[in-house]
């Protein structure tokens, strides 16, 4: 899809509710002839309807090409510029089945309308003025939004709190600009109108600030992707059957057999407006074939980048067991203290190389099988003296599933508390924009301490400010604005 005018005159339509079945779904036409075109196949049941009156619900039947009732329906016409697109926008309020949308949509098209592309009634609001290209993305992020928390950072954004930011910004390198024009426009007079302390100063006080919102970016990741939980430990030691009690469903299969889980499984999970990716990975122990082999190899690799990782320990196997995955055996001084009920015992130089792929900061021991009477406490002694937080569990029974969820949603916002609703979080390209921005800032600064001229020092300050232009929209090529809408879903 282009953005010439040309097109952007066009009248356009599409479902703008999801997918399925539902008790409502609307259809939206926008552009100079959305009104006729509506309300020609729009048979009102008020006897004395002329015309749509803006912003008024009106209700009746929606016609198809053959004259026959499609549905019964409510309409509202919102007129340009004061719509979502700035331009003349109708909303048909129908029946939420595909087939009466279907329907309804054909009877519009047949008129010469066009169906709209992805993220097209956006890209018209853009064009048209009535948002920046940062709040359009809002728009995008608050359908997408997983959490409230994620919801009210994309709010903040469509508020035109990121674009005020930016201006404020790009309003100080401007400032800096023409004190540098002073000394190139008048060398004559030999001005001297910063002192290149004050302007290393200056710049880097600009840094600042847009170093404090980029790091916005990692602290509320999780609150705009979802945190990653990874369920490890060795095989047969429920890590299945957890899943299984934390979605509260029977997601897993749960056999007595070892290796049942191969490849991983992801499911969704929501504790207290935040969401976690739960993947239950294949259990660790040796002498593995190759696809058992190729599925802990993953579990490696989401272990890594994980959140949190539950290390699901069997605790009830009596004199000893597997303590952590890859059962490492762990040693002691003397025979005695390797029986129940003895002091903790210490891990062996390889244990503990094991252990490294658990840091203590991200893993939650989780103790199952506390339901059966004769528990193993040596390895989960072991691991709690080693630093690990502990919650005893049995994943059949549900015996301490609360205090479970409460440790885990404690320690993935440990680092990541909820952010505050004004709280600025840029997204992916506008991140790397501002990167860009401060590294033209940093080469800024060691040309000042260079003593390189003003003219060229004003280069690297107009650099910086069009690289913050990109993110609200003001400098962006046509590709750049197609690949962004086009991310966008169809009606919206």
């Amino acid at each position: 899809m282009t953005a010439s005018a040309q097109e952007a005159t066009t009248t356009i339509a599409a479902v703008a509710t999801p997918p399925g079945h539902g008790a409502v779904g609307i259809i939206r036409v926008s552009g100079s002839r959305a009104k006729a075109v509506v309300q020609t196949r729009f048979a009102s049941t008020r006897p004395n309807f002329t015309v749509f009156r803006p912003y008024r619900l009106h209700h009746g039947h929606f016609l198809g090409v053959d004259g026959r009732i499609l549905d019964e329906v409510l309409a509202a016409y919102m007129p340009g510029p004061g719509s979502f697109t700035g331009e003349d926008v109708v909303e048909i309020h129908c029946h939420g089945s595909p087939a009466v949308l279907r329907d309804v949509l054909e009877s519009i098209l047949a008129q010469g309308v066009l169906p709209a592309g992805p993220g097209e009634f956006s890209q018209r609001a853009f064009l048209n003025g009535r948002m920046d290209l940062a709040q359009a993305e809002a728009v995008a992020e608050i359908i997408a939004a997983t959490s409230p928390a994620a919801s009210l950072l994309a709010q903040t954004k469509l508020s035109g709190a990121l674009s005020a930011w930016l201006q404020n910004l790009r309003s100080s390198l401007e400032a800096l600009r023409a004190q540098l024009c002073l000394a190139v426009d008048f060398p004559e007079e030999d001005l001297e109108c910063l002192a290149p302390e004050d302007f290393q100063r200056d710049v880097a006080r600009i840094q600042d600030q847009i170093r404090v919102v980029l790091e916005n970016v990692h602290r509320n990741r999780i609150w705009n992707d979802g945190a990653l939980c990874v369920l490890s430990g060795a095989v047969n030691a429920g890590k299945s059957s957890l899943l299984n009690l934390l979605l509260g469903r029977e997601r897993a299969i749960v056999s007595a057999t070892p290796g049942t889980t191969r490849d991983y499984l992801e499911e969704r999970l929501y504790l207290q407006g935040l969401e976690v990716r739960l993947v239950d990975t294949a259990g660790v122990r040796q002498d593995v074939d190759e696809v058992e082999q190729a599925g802990l190899s993953q579990a490696r690799r989401l272990q890594n980048t994980s959140d949190l990782i539950l290390l699901v320990v069997d605790n009830s196997t009596p004199g000893g067991g597997s303590a952590v995955a890859f059962q490492p055996t762990f040693h002691s001084e003397s025979p005695s203290a390797a029986q129940p009920g003895s002091s903790p015992i210490r891990p062996s130089e390889e244990d503990e190389t094991i252990l490294e792929s658990f840091p203590t900061s991200k893993t939650l021991v989780v103790a199952n099988k506390a339901d059966l009477p004769r528990p193993n406490l040596e390895p989960v002694a072991s691991l709690a003296e080693l630093g690990y937080p502990v919650v005893h569990i049995s994943a059949k029974t549900g015996q301490g599933l609360d205090t479970l969820l409460d440790a885990m949603r404690s320690m993935l916002t440990s680092k990541a508390p909820a952010p505050r609703p004004d709280t600025l979080t840029p997204n992916l390209r506008q991140s790397l924009a501002l990167e860009r921005a401060d590294q033209e800032l940093a080469l800024l600064r060691t040309d000042i301490q260079a003593g390189l001229p003003y003219d060229l020092l004003g280069v690297r300050l107009e650099l910086a400010s069009s690289i913050l232009s990109e993110i609200t929209g003001e400098i962006t090529s046509s590709d750049v604005l197609d690949s962004i809408f086009s991310k966008f879903c169809i009606g919206k």
